[in-house]
């Protein structure tokens, strides 16, 4: 599950060219999440891909969340593609960005029957083997970044939703002990590194919860090094279990920590008022939640803008569920976060329209940009917007809007046949333009 979409960035990769620079078209709060959040005694984090950890992306990156989770970069499929090949590039530099911002890193994930690299999966083992395999992978990956990851999620969604053990490669090979070796092995490896089961569906307390329970104490008793649990909360917007926080505090009172580490909540697609009020309900309710227990250390966002979201590829006709639209531009859900945190904030009115510029690539001598108009709770018939160049930027050709530039000012208005931007819709028009020295982002007003 969860792997974080990076079609964008990929197309960055291969041009060479494209850079992202967005306006913002609401301003988050005052205060940033990770200051917010220290001073209530928690951490809150992201996870991120790392090839897009620069401009607008890499900027929220670093300065809204105290944690970053690498989305796929410590998955053992791409470390370890083929057997005794190693590839850390993309962990490298996660690990890098967040030593650069002040920032913790929780590792993910070393034993998950997913995402494993085929000469793994495809193998015949004998127990020995696989035991060795194992020991090896997290030795070597614990290993390397001793001293650098605060938390791993050692042992990743090991429970079917009755509380049974998953049939996986591991428990088939090695039985339920394999979750105790690998604990143990990675405290060898690390003996400073926070040590977490992790799985999702047990938020609320249910027969997986009581599982995952019911380990940790037998864990405990038996001496094996377990410091925490993750609860995923991969949410369906209005969905948050009502036996969260009861559920958070019976995990903490066995005298482990507890993360929320995956947080989304995702809704039927359009997005439209009503669904990003629920939504900024939702994530306000597992925030707080977490606040209210002293040992919920860390709350993580399974990706903070909707452009880097794992859900609409796996769930069709589902979206919208993280705090940033994809434009980066906080939601509501954003303003929910910052407000259980303890954060005064000024959400954006209900019935707005906004306009985000773009430049989505820039050589030379010249850019193409783009500008996205987009209206929540409110409509428009027709659209007129407006900025002005600080660095001398003059338009020299546009599409889908009529733009005309004096000096320095800019007004484009919309085409005749796209005027219209319906509740919940957006409407983008384009233009190339020159440019020497510097390239500044201007802030864009809709009129």
């Amino acid at each position: 599950m969860r792997s974080l979409r990076t079609g964008f960035s990929l197309a960055a990769l291969v041009t060479g060219a494209v850079l992202l620079f967005t306006a913002p078209a609401a301003h988050a709060a005052d205060t940033p999440l990770r200051d917010l959040a220290a001073a209530k005694g928690k951490v809150v984090g992201t996870a991120v891909t790392g090839s897009k950890l620069t401009g607008s992306y890499g900027d929220i990156a670093g300065a809204q969340f105290s944690s970053l989770t690498p989305g796929n970069a410590m998955k053992w499929e791409t470390v370890e593609p083929t057997q005794g090949t190693f590839n850390w590039s993309e962990a490298d530099q996660i690990v890098a960005f967040a030593k650069a911002h002040n920032q913790q890193v929780r590792g993910h994930t070393l034993a998950w029957h997913s995402q494993n690299p085929s000469w793994l999966t495809n193998g015949t083992w004998t127990s020995a083997q696989l035991s060795s395999l194992l020991q090896n992978h997290i030795s070597t990956e614990v290993g390397r970044y001793k001293g650098e990851i605060t938390a791993w999620d050692v042992v990743n969604e090991p429970f079917n939703e009755d509380g049974t053990y998953r049939s996986t490669l591991w428990y088939n090979g090695l039985g339920a002990n394999y979750i105790a070796q690998a604990l143990t092995w990675a405290h060898t490896a690390d003996p400073a590194a926070k040590l977490y089961i992790n799985d999702y569906n047990v938020e609320g307390v249910n027969a997986k919860s009581t599982a995952l329970y019911n380990l940790v104490k037998s864990l405990k008793a038996a001496g094996v090094p377990i410091d925490g649990v993750g609860l995923q909360a991969h949410l369906i917007l209005g969905q948050v279990p009502a036996t969260l926080q009861q559920n958070i505090q019976r995990f903490a009172d066995l005298g482990v920590d507890v993360a929320i580490t995956e947080l989304d909540v995702r809704m039927a697609l359009p997005a439209d008022a009503g669904k990003l009020a629920q939504q900024k309900a939702d994530f306000k309710s597992v925030v707080a939640a977490c606040a209210a227990v002293t040992r919920c250390v860390n709350i993580t966002v399974w990706g903070f803008t909707d452009s880097d979201s794992w859900v609409p590829g796996t769930f069709p006709g589902y979206g919208a569920a993280t705090p940033y639209d994809e434009n980066y531009a906080p939601k509501p859900a954003y303003y929910g976060i910052a407000e259980a945190l303890g954060g005064t904030t000024t959400t954006p009115p209900t019935g707005a329209c906004s306009a985000t510029y773009g430049v989505t690539s820039q050589w030379n001598t010249g850019f193409t940009g783009q500008v996205t108009i987009a209206c929540t709770g409110s409509a428009l018939s027709s659209w007129r917007a407006t900025w002005t160049y600080g660095a001398g930027q003059q338009i020299t050709q546009a599409w889908n809007a009529v733009c005309t530039q004096s000096g320095s000012a800019v007004t484009c208005t919309n085409a005749s046949y796209n005027g219209t931007v319906p509740d919940g819709g957006s409407v983008t028009f384009g233009f190339n333009a020159s440019w020497s020295g510097s390239n500044p982002v201007p802030v864009v007003t809709l009129g």
